[in-house]
């Protein structure tokens, strides 16, 4: 009795986790003239309560042909996400992995101290680091760049502490053992570290995705050339002339984010539990 309780309370919490992606979608579909009907206490400000049917009256694609077809704009600004994106992440693997398993697995003069600061570094919100990097972008005469948002982003220190914690966790009998046979360092890191830490290292792709498919404050204010764009900033021109190809541009975009997540679920849970954890 117990357990069907805990199934009936889980599939609850699934459908009301899921409702608001339902509603995107089949949102996406609905037609203009419902859309402004249903949300028009909201977006208008007419009299009386905003709602959102789970279905719509009919099926309208017409803002799916007008935004994939009629908007490069639209296809400009998603070039320009994975431009960004890509090069990030790329950063933080070339960057990180050295870093996380250095500290990791190596002792030296001023180790806890360091990671403290790179710890503190992490907790650290963008409004925080906004004006020192500003500054520091603008004496490298790099604002206006998409490297002004790949830098700083590939130099977070969020994925170090999520590798260190799996690179911490393999057995020191393993190091030991490869050590006898005459590995050297560099080759303990690609035949033990890379593949015994690849849960985390992965988990770290993830997280680094989720967020920077997403960003907006870094692009608003060190990019000022819309050309430049990412799609994150495409969503917030929404009006009631274009709701309903915001909703489709809306639904797009979560695409690539759901697929990567769903791709690297079962090593994000493992990384954030592993990530949790007290040393």
């Amino acid at each position: 009795m117990k357990r069907k309780v805990t199934l009936i309370i889980l599939a609850i919490l699934s459908v009301v986790a899921w409702l608001p992606l339902w509603l995107l979608i089949s949102g996406s579909f609905m037609p203009v003239d419902e859309i402004n009907s249903t949300l028009g206490p909201v977006l208008n400000e007419t009299e009386g309560f905003a709602r959102w049917p789970l279905f719509p009256q009919y099926l309208d694609v017409r803002p799916y042909v007008q935004l994939l077809l009629d908007s490069p704009e639209f296809f400009k600004m998603f070039w320009n996400s994975l431009g960004m994106v890509i090069p990030i992440l790329i950063g933080q693997l070339l960057l990180g992995m050295p870093a996380a398993w250095a500290f990791a697995r190596f002792k030296f003069s001023g180790k806890k101290i360091l990671f403290t600061i790179y710890i503190a570094l992490m907790l650290m919100p963008f409004q925080v680091t906004m004006v020192p990097n500003y500054l520091v972008l603008d004496k490298m005469q790099l604002l206006n760049t998409r490297w002004s948002i790949i830098l700083p982003a590939a130099c977070s220190t969020f994925p170090i502490f999520i590798m260190y914690r799996f690179f911490k966790a393999i057995p020191k009998e393993m190091i030991e053992a490869i050590a006898i046979d005459g590995a050297g360092p560099f080759r303990t890191y690609i035949y033990i570290g890379l593949p015994l830490g690849a849960p985390g290292i992965i988990s770290a792709l993830v997280l680094g995705f989720l967020e920077y498919w997403n960003m907006i404050e870094q692009p608003l204010t060190f990019i000022k050339d819309q050309s430049l764009w990412p799609l994150s900033l495409y969503l917030p021109n929404i009006t009631t002339d274009n709701l309903g190809i915001a909703i489709v541009a809306s639904v797009i975009m979560l695409i690539p984010a759901i697929l990567i997540f769903l791709w690297g679920q079962t090593y994000l849970e493992s990384g954030i539990s592993v990530g949790g954890l007290k040393e």
